[in-house]
C-alpha cells in the first residue's frame, strides 16, 4: 500500500509529454476495468460502451497519463495480491472439504452419522461444534481444547484486568468529578458572595461619591465666591494685570530702601516730640535741657575727681 501510495504522488513532476505506450497501457487498463464492469452487469453491448467512456481522450495531459499509469499499476498490484489470496483461501476451503467428506464417510461406516445418532448425542455433537466454532478450532483433539481453554483463560485475565483498570479510572474519573463538582458549587458560592459585596461595596461608594460630591459642590461655590471677592478687593487697591511677582519684589526692595532712609528722620523727629508746641516753652525746655546736662556733666566730673582721688591715697 505504501508502493502504491509512492506511485500515486501527485507532487512528483509529470513527465514533459505523453508517450504513446503509457496512453496504450492506460487505455488497455481502462478497457480491462470496463470489461469486468459489463460481464458481471451481464450486458455485453453495455460493456463495449462502458469500454469506449472509459478511453483517455484524444490529447490527454502528460500529468494525469502520469498519475492513471501510477493508478493502474497499484491496481494491477493489488488485483494479483487478491487473486493470490483468493487462490490460497480456495485451496484451504478444498481441503477443508476434502476432510470433512473423509470423516463423514468415515462417521456413516462406524454408525455414528449425523441422522444416525440419537438426539442427545446430536445436541452434544452440535455443542462440541459450536465450542469449537467459539475457540477458533478444526479438530476434535483434547490438546486443541486444551490450548484454545488456555487461550481464552488468558484473554479473560486480560479483560479482567482491563476491566479493573478501566473501572480503577472511573472510580479516579468520578471521584474527580466529584471533586470538581464540589469545587464548582464552592466557587458559585465565592461568585454569589462576591457579587452581593460588589454591590453592597458599589452601593456604599456611590454613597460615599455623592457625599464627596455634595461637599465639592459647596466647596465649588465657597472658591467661587472667595475668588469674586478677592477680585473685587484688587479692584478697590488698584491691581492690574501688569502687576506680576517681579514687580511686587522691586516695590519691596524700593519700600525697605525707603524705609532705611527715613529711619533717622524718623528718629530725629521722635526725639521731638517732647518739645512743647509754644517757641517761647521750647526755648525754656531747651534751655532747661541745657542746665540738666550741665549738671549732669559736673556730677560726672566730681565722681571722676572723686575716683582719682582715693586712687591716689
Amino acid at each position: 500500500m505504501d508502493h502504491a501510495a509512492e506511485h500515486l504522488d501527485p507532487t512528483a513532476p509529470a513527465p514533459s509529454s505523453a508517450s504513446s505506450s503509457a496512453v496504450a497501457e492506460v487505455n488497455a487498463w481502462l478497457a480491462s476495468l470496463a470489461a469486468e464492469a459489463g460481464g458481471a452487469g451481464g450486458a455485453g453491448g453495455r460493456g463495449g460502451g462502458a469500454a469506449a467512456e472509459l478511453s483517455l481522450g484524444p490529447d490527454p495531459t502528460p500529468r494525469g497519463v502520469a498519475y492513471l499509469r501510477a493508478l493502474a499499476a497499484a491496481s494491477q498490484a493489488r488485483s494479483r495480491a487478491a487473486g493470490i489470496a483468493a487462490a490460497g483461501l480456495r485451496a484451504q476451503a478444498a481441503e477443508y472439504r476434502a476432510e470433512a467428506a473423509r470423516l463423514r464417510e468415515a462417521l456413516e461406516r462406524a454408525g455414528l452419522s449425523r441422522d444416525a445418532l440419537p438426539p442427545p448425542a446430536a445436541a452434544a455433537a452440535r455443542a462440541v461444534a459450536a465450542v469449537a466454532n467459539l475457540l477458533a478450532i478444526r479438530d476434535t483433539e483434547m490438546s486443541s481444547f486444551v490450548v484454545a481453554s488456555a487461550d481464552l483463560s488468558l484473554r479473560r485475565a486480560e479483560v479482567e484486568e482491563k476491566r479493573d483498570k478501566v473501572h480503577k479510572e472511573s472510580k479516579a474519573l468520578l471521584d474527580y468529578t466529584r471533586k470538581a463538582i464540589n469545587k464548582l458549587t464552592e466557587l458559585k458560592k465565592m461568585l454569589e458572595k462576591f457579587k452581593n459585596d460588589v454591590e453592597k461595596q458599589q452601593e456604599e461608594q456611590m454613597a460615599d461619591w455623592q457625599t464627596k460630591l455634595v461637599m465639592m459642590d459647596s466647596k465649588e461655590r465657597q472658591y467661587i465666591l472667595q475668588v469674586s471677592n478677592y477680585k473685587a478687593m484688587l479692584n478697590r487697591v488698584g491691581y492690574t494685570p501688569e502687576i506680576n511677582h517681579g514687580v511686587l519684589m522691586e516695590m519691596a526692595e524700593h519700600k525697605k530702601d525707603l524705609e532705611r532712609k527715613t529711619k533717622p528722620i524718623a528718629d530725629t523727629l521722635r526725639s521731638y516730640q517732647d518739645l512743647p508746641p509754644d517757641k517761647a516753652l521750647a526755648a525754656l525746655a531747651i534751655e532747661d535741657k541745657k542746665r540738666q546736662y550741665a549738671a549732669a556733666e559736673k556730677y560726672l566730673e566730681d565722681v571722676l575727681q572723686s575716683a582719682l582721688t582715693t586712687t591716689g591715697l
